[in-house]
């Protein structure tokens, strides 16, 4: 009797065994409870052709992946020759842009240093100078250039006074303006021991220290060099008539323009022909870098007191003052 309650005849054989089922559908019985039959099994061939399929299908994938493994010789030739140009483009484009931002910095820092000597200058109604340069700049009746200055195609550091000579550099000032009693890491007094120079203690001037006497920054030796490693030329109206000349720019052969006009606002006071040395800026202070062909970087000095400031010699200049 199956499942529905027919009872299913069947018949026996000493021999063997067959029955015979029959399945008689009930009035009452829907279709859709009848059994569906299972479905086929997936044809699944020999494991012998299994094995002979995935090799087939294997061949056409490992073909492809060595055939794109590589590059020929000429290929990568091809490639190299494109890096190489694009490079070649490439670099001269960073140097300018590196060559910008150095001069950047180094305006920067002029004008720093110029706004630091001002504001010292209103703190203490002096400038930030020693009793020797103050000294000479009155026998001179003039002003007092700290940096550098060519005598007979050699730089020096100093300052020119008719036919005498006085050596500096920035030192003083900048031990001044940052308030250094002593040179770093050493006992050896500034300019400024026990705070002569500077008594109320105050940091005019905030500059990197480079750690030694020939990099950018403030060095240990207290002076203070541009992005090329040049020193800062400052010049100080310590005649206080509020014209300052420095000891290149005043020179007739580099600032005149036209007689006593000169190139980047300088001016002859004293001679309409401009033909005395007498170029001076209205202002109180001058600095100004040498820019990235001055004597401390490889190539042609960018210093030459023979050719006017517009000369490819001294154009490279950053001026506070332009």
């Amino acid at each position: 009797m199956d499942r529905w309650g027919h009872s299913l005849p069947v018949e026996w054989h000493d021999c063997s065994w067959d029955a015979s089922i029959e399945l008689r559908r009930a009035v009452n019985v829907r279709p859709a409870a009848i059994t569906k039959p299972l479905p086929m099994p997936a044809f699944l061939p020999h494991p012998a052709r299994r094995k002979n399929l995935f090799k087939l299908m294997k061949k056409p994938l490992s073909t492809s992946r060595r055939l794109s493994a590589g590059f020929t010789l000429i290929e990568l030739l091809v490639v190299i020759a494109i890096i190489a140009i694009l490079a070649a483009m490439l670099l001269p484009v960073l140097s300018r842009v590196k060559l910008a931002a150095l001069k950047t910095q180094a305006k920067i820092q002029v004008n720093d240093i110029s706004t630091a000597i001002q504001a010292y200058d209103q703190a203490y109604g002096r400038f930030p100078v020693s009793a020797a340069a103050q000294q000479a700049a009155s026998s001179a009746g003039g002003d007092f250039t700290y940096g550098a200055y060519y005598t007979n195609a050699t730089y020096s550091t100093g300052y020119l006074v008719g036919n005498t000579f006085y050596p500096s550099n920035n030192s003083e000032v900048v031990a001044i303006l940052m308030n250094y009693t002593n040179y770093p890491s050493s006992s050896v007094s500034t300019i400024n021991t026990n705070y002569q120079k500077n008594p109320q203690k105050t940091v005019f001037l905030n500059a990197k220290m480079s750690g030694d006497t020939s990099s950018p920054g403030v060095g240990n030796d207290l002076v203070y060099r541009d992005p090329w490693g040049n020193p800062y030329i400052i010049t100080m109206d310590l005649n206080y008539d509020d014209q300052c000349k420095d000891a290149f720019y005043s020179l007739t052969q580099v600032s005149q323009q036209n007689k006593a006009a000169g190139y980047f606002g300088l001016t002859d006071p004293t001679d309409p022909t401009g033909a005395d040395n007498n170029f001076e800026y209205h202002g109180k202070v001058m600095v100004w870098s040498m820019g990235p062909y001055g004597p401390a970087t490889p190539g042609p000095s960018s210093f030459d007191p023979s050719k006017p400031a517009t000369d490819p010699s001294n154009k490279g200049h950053i001026l506070s003052w332009q």
